[in-house]
């Protein structure tokens, strides 16, 4: 019973008490007896100090593990993880995997040293500030060079150069030769012969020649030398079904490529060619790109005496049918029939290749390809 009794009092143990030294207990230590307030006051404050230097102390150690080294460089070693399969069977192998992962974790923790507050601003301050490197905006699609005067100089030069080149090749070009078959047709097609002519050259220009060759080549027949005493503005150019004006060029046709009903209106290249002259005797014009000249002595004789012989030419062989010179008081009287009522006059603003051909009354026509 007094063996029950004694454990059952508070006994004094020293794995129950702090081994810590409390403020308090350092100043009972030093002061013996009675000592002055003002002394007291000084050993108080002096035992708060030690305290409060050995609470930091303490505070920048790092606890010591046991698995850690004596050595401060020992890195801890990264366990590899495993890339688990889909599809496969698993048996357990993961659930153990994942609960040794928290204890190799908690170990790299406590093996790292803990780094203070004024450590990590220190080695903040004593880096080199990182220089940003100024990239090119992969947003913007096309970024114009800055060009001197100099090249800009240049570059107009260039360009004006350029313009002349065109100029004079354009020039060349207009003074080629080539052929032109034709027809009269007044209800019934007369045949009328060829016209050398120069891609340059006005639609009236090849109407009066027309009317002068048609003369000399009928001979004898009639039909043929009356279409002499018809004036050039009462006569009309029909090719294909397209009323071609008189103030255009056939240069025109063939550089922009005109298609009518049935096809390219002339189909003559726009490019120099075997025939072209190597040397034009007119200037190429300063201010446009399609001024008509007048017809020059030079060009006049080169059409008398020939360099290049006719089956040479573009335009040899071609159909004389789809070429027709008209009277235009016949076209008017007859407009209504066909197949003068298919024709209409040329826009280059419209595209033939899609267009509904109709008649005067606005009835659609039905051709048989």
């Amino acid at each position: 019973m007094d063996s029950e009794g004694n454990s059952g009092t508070s006994t004094p143990n020293s794995r129950f008490t702090t081994q810590a030294k409390t403020a308090d207990d350092i100043l009972s230590a030093q002061t013996v007896g009675l000592v002055q307030l003002d002394d007291f006051r000084k050993r108080r404050a002096d035992a708060i100090d030690a305290k409060e230097r050995e609470a930091l102390e303490s505070g920048r150690a790092t606890p010591a593990s046991a698995t850690d080294s004596s050595d401060p460089t020992f890195k801890p070693s990264k366990k590899k993880r495993k890339t688990v399969k889909k599809g496969a069977l698993s048996f357990g192998n993961d659930e153990d995997n994942d609960s040794q992962t928290p204890t190799e974790s908690l170990k790299s923790r406590s093996s790292t040293p803990a780094a203070t507050k004024e450590d990590k601003i220190n080695e903040e301050d004593d880096s080199p500030p990182i220089k940003k490197r100024l990239a090119a905006n992969s947003n913007v699609g096309f970024m114009a060079k800055s060009m001197s005067k100099l090249a800009l100089l240049r570059e107009a030069q260039t360009r004006e150069q350029l313009r002349k080149d065109f100029l004079v090749m354009q020039e060349a070009v207009k003074q080629t030769d080539f052929l032109l078959p034709f027809v009269f047709y007044d209800g019934t097609n007369i045949p009328g012969g060829q016209c050398r002519m120069k891609k340059g050259d006005m639609v009236w220009l090849f109407l009066d020649r027309a009317r002068k060759v048609g003369a000399e080549v009928g001979g004898s027949d009639k039909a043929r030398r009356e279409w002499a005493r018809v004036g050039v503005d009462d006569l009309m150019l029909v090719k294909g079904d397209i009323i071609i004006p008189h103030h255009y060029e056939f240069y025109y046709f063939m550089v922009n490529k005109t298609i009518g009903y049935n096809g390219p209106l002339f189909p003559h290249s726009a490019e120099p060619t075997a025939n072209t002259p190597l040397d034009t005797s007119a200037s190429a014009p300063a201010g446009g790109l399609s001024i008509p000249t007048a017809p020059s002595k030079t060009s006049k004789a080169q059409m008398q005496s020939p360099a290049v012989p006719d089956a040479d030419l573009e335009g040899f062989g071609d159909d004389s049918n789809s070429t027709k010179v008209v009277d235009r008081r016949w076209y008017e009287r007859n407009k209504h029939i066909f197949p003068a009522s298919t024709w209409e006059d040329f826009d280059p603003t419209k595209d033939y290749t899609n267009h509904v051909r109709k008649d005067v009354n606005g009835n659609a026509f039905f051709f048989s390809s």
